[in-house]
């Protein structure tokens, strides 16, 4: 009987207490669809989001050069920023080098993460075809697609990353204490 009455209480001030999710505080107003499109520009791994453009290899080695060298290093291979290429086979090791070919399973995520992040000096200032340039420029430096390779929405999440398979969704580790 205890029991109940203090449950029934319980429940009476924790409903109390909990706010309302329609409270409105009159401040702000709902984002229109053209606002939300502006934000709305992650690209998923089957390519979904990838704008209209190309970029070729050479065209990246020119941008990378240009806009990417500084930090990442002349052949990709870091300084002062991590390296992008390199570690070829390291995803079993005890420290895997984390770089686009070594660790990444999309090769969409180079897009994204170029198109959103890079240059870091001035995030989101290159155009689609420098970034398909820069990305085809780095995978080729990962030896993921030829010297003569053009990247487009349709070419770039049809490369095979070489790791893809090593990544398991819901993965649980075992060790003590992180399960």
């Amino acid at each position: 009987m205890r029991a109940s009455i203090f449950a029934a209480a319980l429940i009476a001030v924790v409903s109390q207490a909990t706010p309302s999710l329609a409270t409105d505080y009159g401040i702000g107003k709902p984002a229109t669809p053209a606002e939300i499109a502006g934000w709305n520009i992650d690209i998923a791994p089957n390519g979904a989001g990838l704008p209209p453009g190309h970029g070729s290899v050479s065209d990246g080695a020119r941008v990378y050069a240009d806009k990417c060298a500084g930090c990442h290093g002349a052949d990709g291979l870091g300084k002062p920023m991590p390296a992008l290429a390199g570690g070829a086979g390291t995803m079993g090791s005890a420290k895997p080098d984390k770089t686009v070919g070594s660790f990444w399973p999309y090769a969409t995520t180079l897009y994204d993460y170029i198109h959103r992040a890079m240059p870091f000096n001035a995030p989101q200032t290159l155009a689609p075809d420098e970034v398909y340039a820069v990305s085809a420029y780095v995978l080729y430096l990962n030896h993921l697609v030829p010297e003569n390779a053009v990247l487009d929405a349709t070419s770039l999440p049809a490369v095979a990353m070489p790791e893809r398979g090593k990544f398991v969704s819901g993965y649980v580790p075992d060790r003590p204490g992180e399960h």
